[in-house]
């Protein structure tokens, strides 16, 4: 049976707060610190580890019970950013609306409980799209040069896959085109496969193996060893009925140590200054951690989102945008079903980022756009 795809576009939405959220609390905390502290975060009704911190130490920011991240800002920001255009978009937009929703619009900003620009919420990683666009005036598809790389980028892309739905490919192509104005190197590689996953969740009646071939497809150098290799180990868990969390998460960090070597060693600390080190550099034998890992749960539980979500944030490091990549792909996967509407109210009552009118606008611009691709397409048949 064909599924909406509004319900879809809410899903992917949706799920990108909802991963956010659930990952909050727990972000850069290793998974022996997450069991001694929490045993196991199940919902999004939980406190943040540092709030009891003096508000200094934490930046004067607050997490938890439904509290969401630069991820889901970023995510809307790009929404808003296809609501202007209503096409496709490329580097040269990210240089003029992108930033302007990142820097000259003001929101509501949940971690500060106030109205701020996101620029004020974002890592340096991130604000580095403001310096190089705004201040350094670059090529926009250079943007992303001499950036740190990280998977900053990825973690707002689901809305180029809306964009794509149907057509892993051009998603990928896509995102690539906009991201390199951010990112580069596995960073970059990382934004275009996790869109042509969103984009492939799309496909009628699509399962987890679908998503993982779309990604293979269109992977290059060390993200796609990356997700080969955890592929291979996710399924062998599976096969063996090797659930224990204890096992799998040794398991998974193992593969990842080949083409993300920082572990848990993620914390910015005075005694490195200086140290040469090729963590955060171009490489094209590394990949971000966070996407393998997240296709790595979705094939151990076989696309079961709320098993696979919960296992993989629990997993440690970088939470917040594990559980956001887990919870697009599921959410364009089987709709907006995957989040309750208690959890759903919550998110919308927390954060005052309009989610569902965000969403009903998407599906509604990308169903023009899409519409707009096939009859370029059909144009396109009539040559041959």
């Amino acid at each position: 049976m064909k599924k909406d795809f509004a319900d879809r576009v809410l899903g992917v939405v949706l799920g990108t707060a909802y991963g956010d959220a659930l990952g909050a609390t727990i972000e850069k905390l290793s998974y022996e610190q997450i069991k001694t502290r929490y045993g196991e975060i199940q919902d999004i009704r939980h406190a943040w580890y540092k709030a009891e911190y003096p508000a200094a130490e934490r930046n004067n920011r607050m997490r938890g019970f439904g509290i969401v991240t630069d991820d889901t800002l970023m995510t809307v920001a790009l929404i808003q950013t296809y609501l202007k255009y209503q096409r496709h978009i490329d580097s040269w937009d990210m240089g003029k609306e992108f930033v302007r929703q990142l820097v000259y619009e003001k929101r509501y900003i949940p971690e500060f409980g106030h109205e701020a620009v996101i620029q004020d919420r974002l890592f340096y990683p991130e604000k580095y799209i403001f310096q190089r666009h705004v201040l350094a005036n670059c090529e926009p598809r250079e943007g992303g040069y001499g950036n740190m790389i990280n998977c900053g980028a990825a973690m707002y892309v689901a809305p180029i896959g809306v964009m794509n739905a149907g057509n892993p490919q051009r998603a990928y192509d896509e995102a690539i085109l906009f991201a390199c104005g951010h990112q580069a190197s596995y960073g970059l590689e990382a934004a275009g496969v996790l869109a042509a996953c969103v984009a492939a969740a799309f496909i009628a009646n699509a399962v987890i193996a679908d998503i993982v071939a779309a990604a293979l497809a269109v992977a290059k150098d060390g993200t796609k060893k990356a997700i080969q290799s955890m592929v291979v180990e996710a399924t062998r868990l599976r096969e063996k009925e090797i659930f224990d969390q204890d096992v799998v998460v040794n398991a998974f960090h193992q593969v990842m140590q080949q083409y993300s070597p920082m572990g848990d060693d993620v914390a910015r600390r005075e005694d490195k200054l200086g140290i040469p080190s090729d963590h955060y550099t171009p490489s094209r034998l590394y990949s971000i951690e966070e996407l393998p890992m997240a296709l790595g749960y979705l094939v151990l539980y076989d696309g079961d989102f709320k098993q696979a979500v919960i296992k993989a944030i629990n997993s440690g490091r970088d939470t917040d945008s594990i559980g956001v990549m887990v919870s697009v792909i599921c959410g364009a996967m089987q709709g907006s079903q995957i989040i309750s509407k208690e959890d759903r109210d919550l998110l919308e009552e927390v954060n005052r980022l309009a989610l569902r009118e965000n969403a009903a606008s998407l599906a509604t611009t990308a169903r023009k756009v899409i519409a707009r691709d096939i009859s370029l397409a059909q144009q396109q048949e009539t040559v041959l």
